[in-house]
């Protein structure tokens, strides 16, 4: 019985994710799964699924085209009157709501959008503890028991003894046949990552744009946490300043006034400067804004792409969210860059229809 239960429930993991799979780019685009996140699930909102199954009914009971009747009679239950309408006391259709791991949505993305599996470049941080099965011994649990070889002792000992007949070859293992494995505890390093968000919160970028960044971040979190066993994030928002602030700041902070993007290029900088070496960390660096900046700091953001965040971070992606009062210009700034330095991603979010473009983009490369 808890077989067949396993066995139509690995079935219905496979409906749920062919649901999910089919319908992603709504998801993404939507935003359906965000803000339903927990530490290690989301839960997806999906039609409900029916598997199909037989029911056995009584015999002769009617069934269709059985039964008394009027010619002209009308199939179904009755609608009532004209003009007697009347509340429903039935139930309507159901949204089933499911919990896929962080891990099976990563895959699912992976495999939807074609997405190289990341190559990890730090691997100092953190070290982890591990069982690896490397021997035998003669004691231990029955579920650790290795089957083949205490079967191996039990024959070589029958043999010997003279108690194994060939024509009714049993072998019956003692206790002193019994062979079990045996394990050691392996330190194995692991590699780690920093993601740093830069946001743009002038006047110029409106509610929209920040929600777009806000389910792009969702994804880009997915992707990349799982390639890694520890993950940091920094948020950092701007206009004529930056300062560093929690997830919840960083979505909901509301600014006005002139934009100099080189304070976030400075400010990220200096926090991966202080806490995140490049030896030990692999850093990812994405920035968002409507394009507007103030002209004479472009000059300033170029030197500091190119001679302090570029070299040390694995992957830098720009996302220029377009916005009814930017310029756009300094999408075309960056845009040079990127004959100049394979870890750079540049790409263009017009609306919601294009996030699921712009995360192939990002995460595409494999960095």
């Amino acid at each position: 019985m808890s077989q067949r239960i396993e066995r139509d429930h690995q079935r219905f993991r496979k409906l749920v994710r062919g649901k999910v799979k089919s319908n992603l780019s709504k998801y993404i685009s939507r935003g359906e799964m965000i803000g339903k996140k927990g530490t290690d699930l989301v839960s997806i909102p999906l039609p409900a699924i029916n598997l199909p199954q037989f029911r056995y009914g009584n015999k002769g009971s009617a069934g269709v085209g059985q039964g008394p009747g009027q010619p002209g009679q009308p199939l179904g239950p009755g609608q009532g009157e004209p003009g007697e309408a009347k509340a429903g006391d039935q139930p309507g259709g159901h949204i089933l709501e499911v919990e896929l791991t962080m891990e099976e949505l990563a895959a699912i993305l992976g495999e939807e959008l074609a997405l190289p599996r990341i190559e990890p470049r730090g691997k100092k941080n953190i070290v982890t503890t591990r069982d690896r099965y490397t021997g035998i011994r003669q004691t231990g649990p029955e579920s650790l028991r290795h089957f083949k070889r205490t079967y191996k002792k039990a024959l070589k000992r029958q043999i010997t003894s003279g108690t194994y007949d060939g024509g009714d070859p049993i072998i019956i293992p003692i206790r002193a046949d019994r062979q079990y494995r045996s394990w050691k505890e392996v330190k194995q390093p692991q590699a780690v990552a920093v993601i740093v968000y830069m946001m743009d919160v002038s006047g110029s970028m409106t509610d929209e744009q920040k929600e777009i960044v806000r389910i792009e971040a969702f994804w880009i979190d997915t992707w990349i946490k799982a390639h890694y066993q520890g993950v940091e994030t920094v948020y950092i928002v701007h206009d004529a300043a930056a300062h560093q602030v929690d997830e919840h700041t960083f979505y909901h902070t509301r600014e006005s006034g002139g934009t100099k993007i080189s304070s976030a290029y400075i400010l990220a900088d200096k926090i991966l400067t202080a806490k995140y070496p490049i030896d030990e960390w692999n850093v990812y660096a994405f920035h968002f804004s409507d394009g507007d900046n103030w002209g004479d700091d472009v000059p300033h953001c170029l030197e500091i792409l190119k001679k302090k965040l570029l070299p040390r971070v694995n992957l830098f992606g720009y996302g220029q969210v377009e916005s009814p009062y930017g310029s756009g210009e300094f999408y075309e700034h960056v845009h040079e860059l990127l004959g100049k330095s394979k870890n750079v991603v540049c790409s263009r979010i017009p609306d919601r229809e294009a996030i699921l473009k712009s995360i192939k983009e990002f995460l595409g490369t494999g960095r």
